[in-house]
Order: C-alpha cells, then structure tokens, then sequence
C-alpha cells in the first residue's frame, strides 16, 4: 500500500428522514439561499414543493436549466444572474450534472474572470467561495462527497476536471426515495458510471491493498445486486438506498487511499461527450470494457482477481480475464445499454483531433501507447461481442 493522506469534511444525511434535517442545517449556515437544479423535474415529482415548505422564512433565490454535462456558459449566466444576490449558500438540487456546475458556481459567483479560468488555470483563485449543499436526486457520480467537478464548454468541445477543497459540500442529504422518479435509462447511467468509478481505482497495480480491494469488490457486488432490481422496481427502497450509498462509497476518497488509480476511461469518455453530448454513463458504458481489453496483459493480476472475486470465474488467468471483460460488458448491456457508438450513431469524424489530444498527456497509471488508444477509440463503434 503507498503512503496517503485522507480527509473527507462533507456531512452525510441518509435516508427517509434525511429531508427533514434541511431546515435546521441551512440555519447553521445563513439565511440566504440560492436554489440550483436541473430541468425542472424537481417541480414535476413534487421534491421543489417539499423544499420550499422547509425552508419558509429564508430569502431564496433560484437557478434552473443545469443541463447534463453542464456547460460553462451555463455558469456564466448564473454567475451573472445571481452575483448579486449574495447567497449564503447554494443548495444543488439534482444529480452530478446539477452539483459539478453549482461547484464551479460556488467558486466563481464573486470572481471578476470567467468562470473557466478555474478548470484551465490550476492556480487560479477566486475572491470567495459560496458554501454548498446538496438534496441529491440521482445516484451516479459521488459529486455529493466530493470537491471535483467536470464542466463542458461546447463551443471548444473541452471537457476538464476541476476540484477545489473548498467546493466540498457542507452537507448533503440523501433519500433514496428522490431518485424514484428517475428514468429508466438516467437510472443505468448512473450505475454504470459508480461502477467505472471504482474500476478506475480498484483495476490498479498497487501491491497489497487486501481491505481496498475488498471495499472495492463489495461496492462493485453491491451495484450488480440492485441495478436490475432498481430498473424492474423503480420504488424499491432498499435497491435504490444500495446503488444511492454505493455510489457515494465510490467516489468519496475512501477506496482510493493508498493505491494507484487510472481515470483513463473516463477522460477518453469525456472527449466523447464533449464533442457528442453523449450521456456520461453511456459512454462509459462502451468505453470501460474496450479498455479492459487494451490493457488486460499490463493489469492482468488485478483482472483476473476481479474476475475470481466479484464473477465466480475459474480457469487459467487467460481465460479468467477475457470472461471478466465479457461479464462486466455483459452486466452494462443488461441495463439496457447500447454498447457501440454505431447504436448512437456516432461517426468518427472528431476521432483524429480527440487522438491528437490525447497525444499531448499521458493517460492512465500505466500511460496507454497510441496504439492502445487507437484500439479502444476505434472498437467503440462496432459491437464488441
């Protein structure tokens, strides 16, 4: 195991009784309070209702129209709408596409720049950060417990990861029950995109880990219990508490102290998005197991305990790894996943300047060659089994 540091300051409220602890922790914070989220379902399945009826008394102002993949100028016209206001606290209400762009708000809101200067300048700084909160409405992306973020600016078609301690949520309510109303496919997204999340920080070459691995190996177990069961039972309280605390679990810092991590999957699917506007867990759905394949000699030990562990699979090493690939494309498809970018009807007419791209950086805790790149990029648009 390698040497780490870990702190994690995000207040977690699980659970049917989460949302009657709104009040009493905005109290803590401020009396005024600005209200960000996404498209406006929140009014549809009566979540909005519930949170003006908490928080009677306090001065809010809101934000909506948070798109998935969340645009920068999106942002910006927040920024511009609501600087004024002066918020105390911002409350995201949504998933990880609402949460990333109320981060980057968070950050910018009393900047004078732009609010990009933050993704693409490392040490930029602003004047002041607002303080956030989350009600969580869909289980995907752990942005709830964490301090990163990943903005979009169409216009570019960049896509970059942003993170900031200070854009660690205050506070974070999770009930299970706001994510009933999420769609079917929004609902295998998001554990597609938990379970790449932890691939990218359990298929590692780090040397005894035992507990990582396992905390790993449970979230992944977890997940393949109660996706189906989620899709088939969109009530289920115990499957969507399960995916809703795995997802969480997966992207918080907890299972990646003191081992390596790998991200390629998903900065490979964020130029993907970011000239397709594909959903998030769609492309990683297609991208995850073609790199797999790319990579299973370099990670061949940990694809083979993963394949022991968490499918059962026996044999030669060999064979152990190529069924691991095929079980875990294999699970994505049963979510009712396309598994190609030809089923999106994606061409590849951005493929050569997305491999220039990658050219300029080193992907991966073992760097992917051009070669491999070009394999996983290419194979993506035709069926893989």
């Amino acid at each position: 195991m390698n040497d780490f540091t870990f702190q994690n300051p995000t207040k977690i409220i699980f659970g049917k009784t989460s949302m009657a602890h709104l009040r009493s922790e905005v109290e803590t914070i401020g009396k005024k309070v600005l209200l960000t989220y996404g498209g406006g379902s929140i009014k549809k399945n009566g979540l909005y209702t519930k949170i003006i009826k908490n928080l009677e008394g306090f001065e809010i102002k809101e934000f909506g129209g948070i798109e998935p993949n969340p645009r920068v100028e999106t942002i910006r016209k927040a920024v511009k709408d609501c600087r004024d206001f002066d918020p105390d606290l911002i409350v995201a209400v949504g998933g990880g596409s609402v949460v990333d762009g109320s981060k980057l708000l968070a950050a910018s809101l009393h900047d004078d720049g732009y609010p990009w200067d933050f993704l693409v300048e490392l040490e930029a700084e602003p004047r002041r950060y607002v303080p956030l909160a989350v009600i969580l409405t869909l289980s995907a992306t752990g942005s709830e417990m964490n301090s990163g973020a990943v903005i979009t600016k169409w216009e570019t078609n960049e896509k970059p990861f942003f993170t900031r301690d200070e854009t660690y949520p205050k506070f974070s309510i999770l009930d299970p029950q706001n994510t009933y109303s999420v769609p079917k496919d929004q609902t295998a997204y998001g554990v597609i995109d938990a379970y790449s999340h932890v691939l990218e920080q359990y298929i590692n070459t780090t040397k005894d880990a035992p507990l990582l691995d396992r905390f790993s190996e449970a979230i992944l177990l977890t997940l393949i219990e109660n996706g189906e069961i989620a899709l088939k039972d969109p009530t289920n309280y115990e499957a969507r508490a399960n995916i809703m605390i795995s997802a969480t679990m997966a992207l918080n810092g907890v299972i990646s102290m003191g081992v390596g991590e790998d991200w390629a999957t998903h900065v490979i699917e964020h130029e993907f998005s970011a000239f397709y506007d594909i959903p998030h867990g769609a492309g990683l759905a297609i991208i995850t197991p073609r790199w797999m394949q790319a990579v299973k000699t370099q990670k061949a030990d940990k694809l083979a305990q993963y394949g022991e562990r968490v499918w059962k699979l026996t044999g030669t090493k060999e064979r152990i790894v190529e069924g691991a690939i095929k079980k875990t494309h294999d699970f994505f498809k049963s979510l009712g996943i396309k598994m190609s970018f030809t089923e999106w009807q994606i061409d590849d007419r951005h493929f050569k300047k997305m491999l220039n791209r990658f050219a300029q950086t080193k992907l991966g805790e073992i760097p992917l060659s051009e070669l491999q790149l070009q394999e996983i990029i290419t194979s993506s648009v035709v069926s893989m089994y």
